[in-house]
């Protein structure tokens, strides 16, 4: 299901607010007021365009961030024949560096401070509003904006790690300073806990699309929220508010439970839309996404997400002296197909982290062959170390959540960065992304 139908006008006026680095650098359009005008005292109705134009605005160069993530993680090797980046100094190759005047570096940054920007313009309109006559309707808004913005930072450190970020840019032409690790993770964790308080007294409305069914009230939206703080509690090592976070979240650890279960991205090919860019068409070689060969080597037999990968080549395919690859790896099945957000078998997995890391290891074994069973396999009867649990742990994430953006950040997390293949002898595999370089120079 497509999107609301405002949602492209939204998406070009939040690109028309975009800024370069953190500064605004609105396109003015002499036949319709700017948005900073509308702030001024939005109804209803334009504040719920605003949402809506958050919504959509999360998706933006998704693919890219999936591409960066995934090749510097080794779960796949990422090639163009247009543009030899992908594969090049993506992967170190040579003396090959990305630089912060590069694409990978500054586009991500740019896309997720949009939605930023947006969250701030609405919560500037929510606050200046006279349409709006309850704290509760406020409450509802600024929640929203909060999780959402607290969301987009994190991808942002995910790529940005110990050259950290800004987290205040309500006004982009007198940013915050930028703030280490963990002062970024801090203050994301304060956005969701904000509006997790929030929302103890808040009314929605607004709507959302329908990749947040079940999650569009306030009652379900709490619970995605949370979800978003168990995964930033366990990149903070704290696993108590880890599993604090979880027990109000939708974590499911039923028989049967819907692994898939979470607020996805939406997209469509209709007019007024937009294609999910996290697909790549692999009928093509010279524009591809080949599954790094380890992933087929050390799946166990009978586990069924090897069929995360398209069927094996009919002859393997090597691009740019990487090694030969046996499968194409979409990632996503088509430019309509939904993509997760954050879903259950992501809780399930954090579940068993937290629990590993506080030596309940018996609950994080029970969780860690909840996923075991579903995808084919046996259950482990020897996790009786942490060690052994924490090692299961991060195979099952490993091969459960390959390709969503993860592998990359939890072997950085656990210092393990080494451990990942280097595929061509001058290969290097990076820790961090620099900063944008007009960023990196204010």
């Amino acid at each position: 299901m497509k999107m609301k139908q405002n949602s492209l006008y939204i998406s070009i006026l939040a690109a028309g607010l975009a800024f370069s680095a953190c500064k605004n650098e609105a396109i003015p359009n002499p036949n319709a007021p700017t948005m900073e005008e509308i702030i001024k005292n939005p109804t209803i109705g334009e504040m719920n365009n605003l949402v809506t134009g958050i919504e959509a605005s999360m998706r933006s160069r998704l693919g890219l961030y999936i591409d960066i993530t995934g090749s510097i993680g080794r779960e796949f090797f990422r090639y163009s024949s247009t543009d030899p980046r992908l594969s090049g100094s993506m992967l170190g190759k040579g003396s090959l560096v990305i630089s912060g005047a590069d694409f990978l570096a500054s586009t991500p940054w740019t896309m997720r401070y949009n939605t930023v920007k947006t969250c701030n313009l609405l919560m500037e309109g929510v606050k200046n509003s006279k349409a709006l006559t309850r704290d509760q309707q406020r409450n509802g808004y600024n929640a929203y904006a909060k999780t959402i913005m607290a969301h987009q930072l994190l991808m942002v450190l995910n790529l940005s790690y110990d050259n950290g970020l800004r987290l205040e840019v309500t006004d982009p032409n007198n940013p915050g300073p930028k703030v280490t690790r963990a002062q970024a993770l801090e203050g994301i964790a304060k956005l969701l806990d904000d509006a997790n308080a929030m929302l103890n007294s808040a009314e929605f409305e607004f709507e959302l699309s329908s990749g947040f069914e079940g999650f569009d009230d306030v009652a379900g939206f709490r619970k995605f929220n949370r979800a978003l703080a168990a995964r930033v509690a366990v990149y903070r090592e704290q696993w108590a508010a880890a599993l604090t976070a979880l027990n109000a979240s939708f974590l499911d650890q039923t028989a049967g439970a819907n692994l898939n279960a979470g607020p996805q991205h939406l997209y469509s090919s209709a007019s007024g839309d937009e294609e999910n860019d996290v697909f790549i068409n692999n009928m093509s070689d010279a524009n591809i996404r080949l599954i790094h060969p380890t992933y087929v080597q050390d799946l166990e037999a009978g586990d069924d997400r090897i069929n995360k990968a398209s069927a094996p080549r009919t002859t393997p395919l090597v691009v740019d002296d990487l090694p030969e690859s046996p499968r194409n790896f979409p990632i996503s099945a088509s430019l309509e197909s939904p993509f997760p957000i954050i879903r259950n078998e992501e809780l399930i997995l954090i579940y068993a982290e937290a629990q590993a890391q506080s030596n309940n290891l018996a609950n994080a074994a029970d969780a860690l062959n909840i996923i075991r069973t579903r995808h084919g396999l046996q259950a482990r009867l020897d996790l009786d170390t942490k060690d052994k649990v924490i090692n299961e742990m991060l195979k099952q994430r490993r091969f459960s959540l390959w390709g969503e953006g993860h592998r990359w950040i939890d072997m950085r997390r656990y210092n393990r960065l080494a451990q990942l293949p280097i595929d061509r002898p001058d290969d290097n595999v990076w820790k961090e992304l620099p900063l944008p370089e007009a960023e990196a120079n204010r």
